[in-house]
Parts: C-alpha cells; structure tokens; sequence
C-alpha cells in the first residue's frame, strides 16, 4: 500500500514537473500553429475594411495559391515553390550533403593544422551572424567593386554580375557555404565510429579507395546520410537568409517560399493569404520529414 502511495506521489509530482514545459509547448507552439490555420480561412489584413472586420472567406485563400492559370507566373506561388525546389536539390542535398561528406572523407584519419583550419573556418561560417554573413558576400559578388571580379577581371576571365545574372546560382553557393558546417561535422564524427580495423583489412587486400567508400563506408553510413538529410532539407526549404543578399530579385528570380511568405504577409499586409502559404510550407515540411523518416525506419527494419 505504502509502495502504490509512493508511486502515485512520484507521479504527481512528476506532472508538477511538466506543467511549465507544457504552458510553453502550448503557448509558443500549439496555439500559434491554430491561430494561423484559423487565420488562413480568413480575408485578416492590417490595412483597409478587413483590418477590422476580418471575414470568413473559407478556402478562397487557397484557391488563390492553386489558381493553375497563373501558377507559374514570376511572383506566383507555383514558381516560388519551383525555385525553392531547386534551391534546396543544389545547396542541401547535392551542396552541403556533398560538400560535407566530401571534406569529412579528405580528412578521414589525418590530423594536422590543414585539417584544424578547414573545420575552424567552417564554424565559424555556420555561428556568424546571418546580417553580416549576406553583406560579406554582397560585397563579394559585387558587379562593380567586389572581391570576385577583381581577381576574375585580373585573369582576363570577365566581371559578370553575378547577382543579376547568376541569382539562384549565387544563393545556392552562399547558402551551402554557410551550411556546410553541420553536415561536415556531422559525417566526420560518424566516420569516427567505424572500427579502423575495416579499412586496414581493406588495404590489405589491396581494395581501392572507390571500393572502400562504396563496401565499407558509404553503407555504414547510411542512417546518418538520411539524418542529415532530414535536417538540412527541412533548414534549406525554410531558410530566409537569401533575401539579405537578393531582396527575391531580380524579377522574383530568387523569390522563395519563405520571402514569398514575407512579401505577401508583412509588405502587402495580407495575413489571410500568408497564413495559407504557412500552413502549405509546414504540411510540406511534415512530408518531408515522414518520407525521410520512413526511410530510415525501413533502413533500421531491414540492417
């Protein structure tokens, strides 16, 4: 009896425990998300009539975002989502998914200053603020006066303007230099998991080192392979960096969902429409992540 009091106690103040941690779920999380499906049902605008007097419109708002006739229009929904899909393939999956396992295998047992330095500065890529990270690279890529075009105009190789010309381009290569970080510390530390015992009997047998990637390593690797999809992705698709070096432009050409959400919520004071844009971003965001999970679940069912 004295064991089953305890017991109840023990519990009790468990949920005590948890009390706080749940008001802050609730209030920061839950009751943001309703409100915002609440508002994507409605015409909510900061100016005009419906600033006061908001009304129910039902799903006009996405009607308007799945109006095929205008889908892929520069500044529409469709083509934001087209950029961001190739935005995220070029900086998540083949940039800092590549990049990372690519500096991670270079340095795979070697230690040195080289290798101190490379891991360093890519930290600190990842920590510097993002304001002062898209001024960096503005002054970069600069037509006129940036750092890229002097050497380039100094090799007789041209100055483009790079954010003019190249804007996706430019954005893909900036967000994947930022990022790479994670994805380099991340396969890094799983390669320190492999018993070192698989690749001297790999050298031993005189396996290449093509063949040690594709037998030994990349299949030990896997679970961490799709983990680090996951995040990337899910990081890539929402990421509102760019705008600080693109502004979306030119001519929406790098608009993504995220600065589409923005312009459309916070410079057109559309709140209805841009919480329907939020609520498609966050059930894009939930599919990502179940496929991606499901995967590795496959993967941990079937090792």
């Amino acid at each position: 009896m004295e064991e089953r009091s305890a017991g109840v106690f023990s519990g009790k103040v468990g949920a005590a425990f948890l009390i706080p941690a749940l008001f802050f779920i609730v209030v920061f999380l839950i009751f943001p998300f309703v409100w915002i499906f609440y508002l994507s049902f409605t015409n909510q605008t900061l100016t005009g009539a419906a600033a006061a007097n908001p009304q129910f419109v039902g799903l006009a708002n996405y009607a308007r975002l799945f109006d095929f006739e205008r889908w892929m229009r520069a500044g529409e929904f469709g083509s934001s989502l087209w950029i961001t899909t190739r935005f995220v393939l070029g900086s998540a999956l083949i940039g800092q998914a590549g990049l990372g396992m690519s500096v991670a295998l270079a340095f795979y047992r070697r230690r040195g200053f080289l290798r101190e330095m490379v891991y360093t500065l890519a930290v600190l890529a990842w920590i510097i603020p993002e304001v002062v990270v898209a001024f960096c690279w503005w002054a970069f890529l600069d037509w006129r006066s940036g750092t890229l075009n002097h050497i380039l105009g100094s090799l007789g190789l041209g100055q483009p303007d790079w954010l003019f010309d190249h804007p996706l381009l430019s954005i893909i290569i900036f967000n994947t230099w930022r990022g790479a970080a994670f994805s380099i510390l991340l396969f890094s530390s799983a390669l320190e998991t492999i018993p070192p015992s698989y690749i001297e009997t790999a050298d031993v047998v005189g396996a290449s080192a093509w063949q040690k990637f594709r037998d030994i390593l990349l299949p030990m690797l896997r679970g961490h392979v799709l983990t680090d999809l996951i995040l990337i992705t899910l990081w890539t698709f929402n990421v509102f960096t760019p705008f600080l070096l693109t502004g979306g432009g030119p001519v929406f050409r790098t608009q993504l969902v995220s600065i589409y959400t923005y312009r459309t919520a916070f410079k057109f004071f559309e709140f209805g429409k841009g919480s329907a844009i939020a609520v498609v971003m966050m059930l894009i965001n939930l599919a990502l992540a179940m496929g991606y999970l499901t995967m590795l679940r496959r993967r941990r069912v079937t090792a």
